[in-house]
């Protein structure tokens, strides 16, 4: 059936939860009474919520599983109900499980092995991005962050730059990244020890009792003064085994994506290593360890506050 170009496109989130290990992973499958059929989670994006807020909030709602997000999966473009609709998809883990209640949405779900996947799984897309899952390794995120905006230089009264604190706006941005931030599991909180860096991650690391540790040479100062710490201190975050945010500047930047691209053979000049980000941007990195320890880049996704 043709439909109308002109039409905009319905928009909506979801993941793909896997449990066990690789080579025997089950995935949750669930079954819609109103559409007879069986399904993934996911559901509409609302308005004016953030993307990866929705993916949550959909499982949540959907199975009682509060997911914790893994690698980002391709954006799935199809025609349902004579509308085009994109959903995206995370492959995700389950941090706790409430008892689910059956309901006129999802009425049933299913642990199966990812195999069974093709007998069960209503449409061949949902088949396909379930086998894609399963074949990528686990990951540990790192969050690259622009620190949320600033009261304006000219504005500052303060006698040092890097006393200068967030503004009324940034506060606001640091209250709505906290939900973001934990939808990856993040529990290792490190930022710039410059005060507007420092405050835009700290309302989060006091949500999960974490303390925010100062990186002094991800700071603009220091950072002029010796690019070069920048770049080991970088390789050093990288490396480690912890699902992780970074929080720093706008002038950093090029120096820590170009230090990233540079430690696992990316190329920093292709969009996605682009340092350009706005004030409470990140880049999210899904890290895979090999067993000596070194990590690889199995997918990267930037987001931005508003307007996504």
């Amino acid at each position: 059936m043709p439909t109308d170009q002109s039409i905009s496109a319905v928009r909506a989130a979801g993941v793909i939860l896997l449990r066990g290990t690789q080579g025997r992973y089950e995935t949750l499958a669930v079954h819609r009474p109103h559409r007879s059929d069986w399904s993934l989670p996911k559901g509409k994006i609302d308005q004016g919520e953030h993307i990866i807020n929705a993916a949550v909030r959909e499982c949540d709602e959907e199975t009682g599983i509060q997911a914790v997000l893994g690698s980002r999966l391709p954006t799935q473009e199809y025609i349902a109900f004579g509308r085009p609709k994109t959903v995206e998809y995370w492959v995700a883990q389950a941090r706790n499980e409430e008892e689910f209640v059956p309901n006129e949405e999802v009425d049933e779900l299913r642990w199966i092995p990812v195999q069974q996947a093709k007998g069960l799984l209503t449409y061949e897309h949902d088949i396909a991005l379930v086998e894609q899952a399963a074949t990528l390794p686990p990951t540990v995120p790192l969050i690259i962050l622009r620190h949320t905006q600033a009261v304006k230089r000219s504005d500052f009264k303060g006698k040092h730059d890097y006393e200068r604190p967030i503004s009324g706006k940034g506060r606001s941005q640091a209250k709505a990244l906290a939900p973001l931030l934990d939808a990856y599991g993040i529990t290792a909180v490190h930022s710039s020890d410059s005060e507007r860096c420092m405050q835009s991650v700290k309302r989060y690391a006091k949500s999960i009792n974490v303390p925010v540790i100062p990186e002094p040479s991800l700071s603009e100062e220091r950072f002029l003064e010796n690019p070069k710490k920048v770049v080991s201190r970088i390789r050093d975050l990288l490396s480690q085994h912890q699902a992780m945010v970074v929080c720093s500047h706008r002038p950093v930047m090029p120096g820590i994506l170009s230090a990233l691209a540079e430690s696992v053979g990316g190329d920093a000049s292709r969009p996605q290593w682009d340092p350009k980000l706005a004030p409470g941007s990140f880049i999210v990195l899904h890290r895979a360890f090999a067993p000596d320890g070194t990590p690889r880049i199995v997918s990267m996704e930037r987001h931005q506050l508003e307007d996504e």
